[in-house]
């Protein structure tokens, strides 16, 4: 194992970040990994069904993604706002972050906004002259590596197509590539966790067991954790699902239905208690995702198939193209 920041790095030419989603969802294209025998194949999205086999189940995390970016009314500050702290108050993040200090203001449709405190991860607490709910008007929350505003398209492709319980800043990706049919075909149960503006954090200490993770809310219901604990193999698609079933695992790897919060950092060499078979998108280079990634499969055979990615000119990231590891 590394517990090095910088042993989690890797190149990504910039034009294979992918801007804008595939036309269909289901064409995304899929690097299948086998970690028993280190192999690596190039698949499709749309055969997903043929890899699995009789008693694999999927769960899925269903939280829906809040139109949570803002504008000021000048057009010079950025928001995205996390957490309602009060009738008037917010958690948000903002950029440039050096125009928005304690006692700075702006306004949001004519709502006059100003800075209360600014937290140690950064995030800025501010008040609202009245009430005014900042999502209403609001954009989907694009991350910072999608160089463009977010449109009427993003509502709808940046966004699951099962999801049901609003509550994230951000999308769990892995499942944007599900089409109502393909998901119809595989057995399946949800979970939610609501992604929170961690997600967007950078890991800052050089040593990774420094770092310490934004705690996010989770529920998983009476039905799902029957159907887990029934299931042969677990598929978790996406590493917020990864992270919700590892934290609610008791210690006879039995789930119960629970609400909860987790703070959970995985990283090498973890021991995964549930997940048997993950479903991910290509992560960001010294990220917390990848990080995940590669205690599941091992460090250096991840970074191996990043790199075989990179030849194949495979598309990275949110609406890029996906991972299946076994």
């Amino acid at each position: 194992m590394s517990a090095r920041l910088s042993d989690y790095d890797y190149h990504l030419p910039r034009e294979l970040i992918a801007q804008r989603p595939l036309e269909r969802r289901e064409d995304a294209r899929m690097l299948v990994l086998h970690r028993e025998g280190q192999t690596i194949q190039h698949r499709r999205f749309a055969e997903l069904k043929q890899l699995l086999r009789p008693g694999d189940l999927l769960v899925l995390n269903d939280t829906r993604v809040l139109p949570a970016r803002r504008i000021s009314d000048n057009g010079a500050i950025e928001f995205l706002f996390v957490e309602r702290l009060g009738a008037k108050r917010w958690k948000c993040l903002v950029q440039p972050g050096r125009k928005m200090r304690v006692g700075a203001t702006t306004t949001i449709n004519n709502v006059l906004v100003r800075v209360e405190e600014v937290t140690p991860e950064g995030e800025r607490v501010v008040e609202f002259a009245s009430e005014l709910d900042p999502y209403a008007g609001g954009s989907m929350p694009l991350p910072p590596y999608i160089h463009r505003p977010g449109d009427d398209a993003d509502a709808v492709r940046y966004q699951t197509v099962f999801a049901r319980v609003a509550g994230a800043v951000a999308a769990p990706t892995a499942g944007l590539h599900f089409t109502p049919e393909i998901l119809n075909e595989i057995p399946h149960t949800f979970v939610t966790l609501h992604v929170g503006p961690g997600t967007f954090l950078p890991v800052r200490a050089e040593n990774v067991t420094e770092h310490r993770m934004h705690a996010e809310q989770f529920c998983i219901s009476a039905e799902a954790a029957d159907k887990i604990n029934k299931a042969g193999r677990i598929v978790a698609v996406g590493t917020t699902t990864v992270r919700t079933l590892e934290s609610a695992v008791r210690a006879d790897g039995k789930l119960v239905a629970q609400t909860g919060w987790t703070d959970l950092f995985i990283y090498p060499p973890y021991h995964f208690r549930v997940v048997d078979v993950l479903l991910t998108n290509f992560h960001l280079p010294r990220s917390t995702l990848l990080m995940l990634v590669s205690a599941f499969a091992g460090r250096e055979f991840v970074l191996r198939a990043y790199q075989e990615a990179v030849r194949e000119r495979y598309r990275f990231y949110s609406y890029g193209d996906c991972m299946l590891i076994f």
